[in-house]
C-alpha cells in the first residue's frame, strides 16, 4: 500500500493535530521506511533501544502500547507509522516560522529527519535557526542535514545514508506548497 498522505489521519484520528499542512508526501514516507526498515516483532535499534514497525520507538515494556499483535503486518506497521508521523510534523511547523516557505518534497525531508532526531534536538538545531533567520533552504539542508550523522556518539553509516537522500529529496524541485500551510 502506497501511502501518499497522512492529513486525513490527523483529522480522523488525533484532535490535537494542528491547522498547519500535516501531510507528508509519498516519497517521504518511502524515505522513512526504506531507511528505518520494517520490524514485524519489538527489536533493539542499532544504539538499544527497542523498535517496531517502521521506527516506532516503544514507550513501554515489550511495546504493548502498540495496538496490534506481533509479528505486526506490514499493513498494520504503515498505520502506526502514520499515527507516530503526527507529533513529528506538528514539532516541525511550531519550530519553523510561517515566512519559511517549504515545498513537498523540502518538507518531507525535514519531516524524515525530525521523527530520526527527535522535537528537542529539531527545536534547538542550527538548522531551525538558519531557516527561520531567512537563509536559503537548500544551502541550508546540504550544510545541515549530514552533520546529523552520529547515534549514541558514534558516526553511523546508515545515518550518513539518510541524510545523503534528505538532502537529495529537500532539493529535489516540486510545485506543492507544504509550509507554511498545504497547496
Amino acid at each position: 500500500m502506497k501511502l501518499a498522505s497522512v492529513s486525513l489521519l490527523c483529522v480522523a484520528v488525533l484532535p490535537f493535530c494542528s491547522a498547519s499542512c500535516s501531510s507528508v508526501n509519498g516519497a517521504a514516507i518511502d524515505l522513512i521506511k526504506s531507511f528505518e526498515g520494517f520490524v514485524p516483532s519489538p527489536k533493539p535499534d542499532p544504539i538499544g533501544l527497542p523498535t517496531v514497525g517502521y521506527g516506532h520507538l516503544c514507550k513501554k515494556p515489550k511495546c504493548t502500547e502498540v495496538p496490534y499483535s506481533f509479528p505486526l503486518s506490514t499493513a498494520n506497521a504503515d498505520v502506526l507509522l502514520k499515527s507516530d508521523i503526527i507529533p513529528f510534523t506538528n514539532c516541525l511547523d511550531s519550530a519553523i516560522n510561517n515566512s519559511v516557505k517549504l515545498n513537498a518534497n523540502q518538507w518531507g525531508a525535514l519531516v524524515s529527519w525530525t521523527f530520526n532526531v527527535g522535537c528537542g534536538n529539531v527545536k534547538s538545531s542550527s538548522l531551525v535557526k538558519r531557516l527561520n533567520s531567512g537563509q536559503n533552504p537548500n544551502t541550508v539542508a546540504a550544510e545541515e542535514l549530514p552533520k546529523w550523522n552520529k547515534g549514541g556518539g558514534k558516526v553511523l553509516p546508515g545515518l550518513v545514508r539518510r541524510r545523503a537522500a534528505e538532502v537529495k529529496l529537500f532539493q529535489t524541485p516540486s510545485s506543492a506548497q507544504a509550509h507554511p500551510s498545504c497547496d
